[in-house]
């Protein structure tokens, strides 16, 4: 549903998340947030050939690749390397055989940890121990079978001193196809402008639908969000580092993968 493929970008099997839709938010004029070493030309001509593509694709970040003659761009929730010349592009993971890791993963994680940093936590549903050890952002959707498994061990979670920090992510998207908000955007909406907002969203997750309502709301902004940072399923976890981990996990789990990533 979400990854509707755009005609242009179906060549080669490659689509982009943000392209879609109905649900998903419009580029922009923003330039993107070139790292050191992309000249202004360089970006120029990064985006120019991204937009050759696709002009409702979004840049949002442009650095030197780990291998020579390539860009690493992250564009529309999607990483992609682009050539020094414009020519070619190819997206998928990037493996250091050296070292055996995916040299995509630190670029995603430093764009992933400053965009989240952006939300203020006013905008999230926060469940926390009173002196938590860690932080983790978790972006969900109330009506999500996984999703309520994990909030169902919150408890264990706030425990273990993990504090959890919920951005709305609805599956179906923020419209259907006729333009009409989706039910759950509704439902979601309804939570984040409740009085007691985790009691709200509690009750929701056991299949308690809130007291229809609306207001100023963020639900919009974070499922935008969500889709330029690459989720595409709930629950997606992000460490205090930008790094995924995991979807549905118990406390044990989340707790062992804080631990080693330090």
């Amino acid at each position: 549903m979400l990854k509707r493929l755009l005609l242009a970008l179906c060549v080669g099997g490659f689509s982009l998340t943000a392209c879609s839709a109905e649900n998903a938010a419009p580029a922009t004029a923003v330039p993107a947030a070139a790292g050191p070493g992309v000249t202004p030309a360089a970006e120029q001509m990064v985006r120019q050939a991204i937009h050759g593509l696709s002009a409702k694709v979004e840049v949002d970040s442009i650095e030197p690749a780990p291998m020579p003659g390539f860009y690493q761009v992250i564009a529309s929730g999607r990483m992609v390397y682009v050539s020094t010349d414009g020519r070619y592009m190819f997206d998928g993971n990037l493996v250091d055989l050296g070292r055996h890791t995916n040299a995509s993963d630190a670029a995603w994680a430093r764009f992933r940890k400053a965009e989240l940093a952006k939300v203020p936590a006013s905008e999230r549903i926060v469940f926390a121990p009173p002196h938590p050890k860690y932080t983790v952002t978790v972006f969900t959707d109330v009506n999500c079978g996984f999703c309520r498994a994990l909030h169902e061990q919150m408890a264990g979670f706030n425990k273990a001193g993990i504090a959890v920090e919920y951005l709305a992510w609805p599956r179906e998207g923020v419209t259907s196809t006729s333009g009409k908000p989706t039910p759950t955007y509704t439902e979601m909406v309804s939570v984040w402008c409740a009085a007691d907002r985790n009691a709200a969203f509690t009750a929701a997750k056991e299949g308690v639908k809130p007291k229809a309502a609306s207001c100023v709301n963020p639900v919009k902004d974070e499922f935008n969000l969500g889709v330029k940072l690459g989720v595409d399923g709930t629950p997606t976890i992000y460490g205090p580092d930008g790094r995924i981990l995991g979807g549905y996990v118990t406390p044990e789990q989340l707790l062992q993968a804080l631990q080693t990533a330090g």
